[in-house]
């Protein structure tokens, strides 16, 4: 009798201590980022014109989403769109662009924030949810850049210039602890391989895989990252 109090003590014991392990263990959050498209007004007679589709970087996230759910389907998907930029592009194209995104939400069901400033962005990685128990385990942009800097709304108000961008010297504003202990992050955009890469390391301790040189955006597929084959290893 004595034998089996004692192990159902111990058992009891191991149970509250795996449960408490188990409400510690932090969850992890995918973060995907669209920035904006450019105009046809501005683009349209450049010997190289960006953006000819106004979806190159919404259909980018959309394939990630879909890798992504293939693996995980539960994953914590959320999505940031640089909503000025399309709400721009629309009135061109006399399309509801918005209404266009918000498609890709409900079709997978994943939680899509706009912003039109970055601050919004870098205050929602640091405190969008509790950071002790809900680390960035995955952070991809898609959109315009060059070696130093995301550029959110690059020949969209601006020809050839950008008013919203993140900065690799910005990225000391992330906070520490944010990401997981074996978080990812990709960028999509042109030439960030080259700079921002080793800045972003430097300020979160996250690899950042991008691209040398120039990216093409593509209807079926994403653009190639140096150290990055496409598979979803999570």
């Amino acid at each position: 009798m004595f034998v089996r109090k004692r192990s159902l003590t111990l058992l009891l014991a191991l149970s509250a201590v795996l449960r408490q392990a188990a409400l510690a263990a932090p969850d992890c959050e995918v973060i995907l980022v669209s920035g904006g498209v450019s105009l046809h007004k501005w683009e349209q007679y450049k010997p190289n014109p960006h953006d000819r589709w106004w979806m190159n970087f919404v259909r980018a996230a959309r394939i990630r989403i879909q890798q992504i759910r293939a693996v995980e389907p539960d994953a914590q998907i959320t999505w940031f769109v640089f909503r000025p930029a399309y709400v721009r592009r629309g009135t061109e194209e006399k399309k509801d662009l918005i209404k266009l995104v918000d498609s890709v939400r409900d079709a997978y069901g994943v939680r899509r924030i706009y912003f039109s400033k970055t601050q919004e962005l870098i205050d929602y990685l640091n405190k969008g949810k509790n950071r002790e128990r809900v680390k960035i385990g995955d952070f991809e942009y898609f959109g315009h850049s060059n070696k130093a800097c995301w550029m959110f709304d690059y020949s969209n108000f601006i020809d050839s210039s950008s008013k919203a961008w993140l900065h690799e010297d910005d990225l000391t504003k992330l906070l520490p602890g944010i990401f997981a202990r074996d978080a990812y992050a990709r960028s999509w955009g042109c030439y960030t391989g080259e700079s921002m890469s080793r800045h972003f390391q430097s300020a979160t301790g996250v690899p950042l895989w991008g691209a040398v040189g120039k990216t093409q955006y593509r209807t079926d597929e994403l653009p190639m990252l140096a150290g990055w084959r496409g598979k979803w290893t999570r």
